[in-house]
C-alpha cells in the first residue's frame, strides 16, 4: 500500500482550517502546479504541469508515468507541487453549490 504524505506546511498555512488534516493518496493532474524531481547526483528537474497541459499532443500524466519509471533508480525525491489556488476556488465553489441543494 502506498505511503500517506502530510501535505507540506507552506500548502497548510494557505488555507489551515482546510488543509491542517489532509491526507494524500491520489491528486488530480488539473491539481498539480509543477513537479520538482531531485536526483542522487543533486541534479533537479522541475516540470510546470501547467504549460505541460497546454500541449495538445502531450499525455502529461503518460509523460511522468515514464519518467518515473525510467529513472526510479537515480530519483531520489518527487516533489508535486499543487496550485492551491485552484483547489481553494474549487472546494469553494463545490461548497456552495452543495449547500444550495440542502436547502
Amino acid at each position: 500500500m502506498p505511503k500517506r504524505r502530510s501535505l507540506d506546511p507552506e500548502i497548510v498555512n494557505s488555507w489551515p482550517e482546510i488543509f491542517k488534516d489532509v491526507r494524500i493518496d491520489v491528486v488530480p493532474i488539473e491539481y498539480l502546479h509543477s513537479v520538482h524531481v531531485r536526483f542522487k547526483d543533486g541534479k533537479v528537474w522541475e516540470i510546470d504541469i501547467k504549460k505541460s497541459l497546454t500541449k495538445p499532443n502531450l499525455n502529461i500524466e503518460t509523460a511522468l508515468e515514464d519518467l518515473l519509471q525510467n529513472y526510479e533508480s537515480v530519483i531520489d525525491t518527487v516533489d508535486f507541487r499543487l496550485d492551491t489556488a485552484k483547489v481553494k476556488k474549487d472546494i469553494k465553489k463545490r461548497t456552495a453549490i452543495f449547500m444550495k441543494k440542502r436547502k
